[in-house]
């Protein structure tokens, strides 16, 4: 699958999608890039006069780049992804948080496959500034599972 077939994949829209392109998607990797426009709802109240990115959604953020773009690249290459749909949901996160994103600032994520088995996938993400600083970084692993499954 294409790099633009994932992205009209992605089930996510404004405000809440969190890709603007992938850079690079393997069988093992996936990198793309976001920035987070200032325009962006939740800088009205986190925080007052200096907002800041929440690490909820820098989470969100690595999630869709890293395990879900992921995980649809996987899926179709499995030849699954061409069906009714399927349902995403995130099982864990253990991230560690270094460095604030503020409105305007593009990130880019980088992540590599830990495993993908039984309809679960574990990665490891890495959050970069435009500066090249790692913003943060740890792990996520969620289930992507065919509707026709539930």
């Amino acid at each position: 699958m294409k790099i633009n077939g994932i992205l009209k994949k992605l089930p996510y829209s404004e405000p809440f999608l969190f890709v603007d392109s992938l850079l690079n998607i393997t069988e093992d990797s996936a990198e793309g890039v976001y920035t987070f426009n200032d325009s962006l709802p939740f800088y009205q109240g986190h925080f007052k006069n200096l907002p800041v990115t929440p690490g909820v959604i820098l989470t969100e953020c690595c999630a869709q780049i890293g395990m879900v773009c992921l995980g649809i690249y996987l899926l179709a290459k499995e030849g699954e992804i061409d069906t009714e749909g399927y349902q995403i949901g995130m099982s864990s996160a253990e991230m560690e948080y270094l460095l604030p994103v503020y409105p305007n600032e593009k990130v880019r994520v980088v992540s590599e496959k830990i495993y993908f088995r039984f309809s679960k996938l574990k990665c490891r993400v890495v959050m970069y500034n435009d500066r090249d600083q790692i913003v943060c970084n740890g792990t996520i692993a969620g289930m992507l599972k065919l509707k026709s499954d539930a």
